[in-house]
């Protein structure tokens, strides 16, 4: 039925507007008969329920979480531990009944700017370079934000775990196996495959520099000077490819530290495909330990992080701010957040040599 309001049903009922009203808002207003009552008539009525926008409105919220990725939406279902953290986030979310809403840094269309148009009550912020225009809308916007696997800047809470100490972890790893050619494979999420000279000068991701400077502390401490190559991507086809630049070098590496699990399986798969045995000839470590790393062949060894409970606590802290916004509060003190990582010993590092 066309143009049906809150007033028709309450007029169809015998009630207020206000009652009808409560029994989609407010149900613990309302005995159970009397809102069974109401919602029966909506649904003969055909009633949709409260417009979203209205009731927006007159809350002063939308129950609309933000996250915004800097890597295609695609990214966010296919990589485990990206999955494993959206999923985090969307758990964390439920109680408060706010929706989360996925946001690229960049549109196909030069009309829309998701951080600029899309309606919410907070973003998280997630491994985007925060130079970019998105960031800036949101800090024009004075979005209550939290920064997730970034930079830590002044006035945003932050949520990293320690990239800086897992990477050390493992190149002392390698270290003390006696490994002393060592490469590494980073995540540039620009550009071509290829090898890279470091100091790493790009304008890359936080956890990238700060695995390449875990892991180059250790190795020039011990006088080992890494070949480096750069992955566009994370995915284990992107590692396949930069496996197949650093095997052809003329003295090629007994170990390779890579910026992810999955970066780690493309390089174990182009050495298997090469006719190398890892560990035997090849040690290989990963980052993350995502679900998958145990269960490779041979299992891998990695640097565990908590994408889980860094999920929790981006929203634990996003809903804070979001709060103190809705009753005009100042932001408050912010936290850099810093989880522990784990070293995790498996079958993929050996010493060199057979």
């Amino acid at each position: 039925m066309a143009g049906v309001t809150l007033q028709t049903i309450a007029d169809r009922i015998g009630v207020s507007r206000m009652t009808v009203s409560n029994a989609f808002s407010r149900p613990d207003q309302l005995s159970a008969e009397l809102r069974e009552r109401i919602l029966a008539a909506a649904e003969e009525l055909g009633y949709g329920g409260p417009d979203p926008a209205a009731r927006a409105l007159a809350r002063g919220t939308t129950g609309t979480v933000g996250l915004l990725l800097t890597d295609s939406l695609g990214y966010a279902f296919t990589d485990e531990v990206a999955t494993a953290f959206v999923g985090a986030i969307a758990e964390e979310l439920a109680p408060t009944g706010s929706a989360l809403t996925l946001l690229l840094s960049t549109s196909q269309h030069a009309d829309v700017v998701p951080a600029r148009d899309v309606a919410m009550d907070g973003a998280l912020v997630f491994s985007c370079d925060r130079t970019s225009e998105a960031v800036s809308w949101l800090v024009r916007r004075r979005m209550p934000m939290v920064f997730v696997d970034q930079e830590p800047v002044a006035g945003i809470t932050s949520v990293n775990v320690d990239d800086h100490g897992g990477a050390r972890a493992a190149a002392q790893h390698l270290v003390d196996l006696g490994h002393r050619e060592v490469a590494i494979i980073v995540a540039t999420y620009a550009g071509p495959h290829g090898a890279i000279e470091l100091p790493m000068t790009a304008v890359v991701g936080h956890p990238t520099l700060e695995r390449v400077r875990g892991w180059t502390e250790v190795l020039e401490a011990a006088g080992i000077r890494p070949a480096a190559f750069a992955c566009p991507r994370t995915d284990a086809a992107s590692g396949f490819e930069a496996a197949q630049l650093l095997l052809a070098l003329p003295k090629r590496p007994t170990a390779v530290l890579c910026f992810s699990d999955a970066i780690a399986i493309g390089v174990i798969e182009a050495a298997q495909q090469a006719g190398l045995v890892v560990p035997d000839d090849l040690s290989v470590i990963g980052f993350d330990d995502s679900p998958n790393a145990e269960h490779l062949r041979p299992p891998l060894t990695t640097v565990r992080q908590d994408v889980r409970a860094k999920g929790r606590q981006a929203v634990a802290a996003l809903v804070a701010a979001i709060e103190r916004s809705r009753h005009g509060l100042p932001p408050g003190r912010t936290r850099r957040i810093v989880l522990p990582t784990e070293l995790v010993v498996r079958a993929s590092t050996r010493y060199p040599g057979r």
